[in-house]
């Protein structure tokens, strides 16, 4: 008889659910919208807590899409196992419609095989033509 682990199932997140990203809208009206091409993300920021969304919702496609070509690796590699639980921005700098540049740092909460934990991250963000995108970050402790 094979022994089966139970992982934490990711809540169904639709366009009306609350955005994973925290911010007081819709999935619909904040992140999805970028994650389905109708908008982009007009800041370093807004492109951060989309990319966090498109972990919690599985969109690697999305994840691929916003990173840096000079970065960008062959696939994510999501880990099915892993139920992000929460965002917080800590400080921004630069990012905004008038910059070329911009850094979030961000704490993302999760919960991985029971277990809870945060990554703390430094993110890069350049604009390539004309659209903001993750070009790398270092994790901080």
């Amino acid at each position: 008889m094979s022994r089966r682990t139970t992982r934490p199932a990711q809540p169904t997140v639709t366009a009306q659910s609350p955005c994973p990203c925290g911010l007081p809208a819709s999935y619909g009206a904040c992140c999805g919208r970028f994650h389905t091409g109708r908008a982009a993300a007009a800041t370093a920021e807004l492109l951060m807590r989309s990319r966090y969304s498109a972990f919690v919702v599985g969109d690697e496609a999305y994840l691929l899409r916003t990173w840096h070509p000079a970065t960008r690796p062959a696939s994510v590699g999501l880990d099915p196992g892993t139920r992000w639980s929460g965002l917080e921005i800590l400080d921004t700098a630069d990012g905004s419609m008038f910059h070329t540049t911009g850094t979030v740092t961000f704490v993302a909460r999760y919960i991985h095989d029971g277990e809870t934990g945060a990554l703390r991250e430094r993110s890069r963000f350049e604009r390539k033509d004309g659209a903001w995108v993750y070009v790398d970050g270092t994790f901080e402790e």
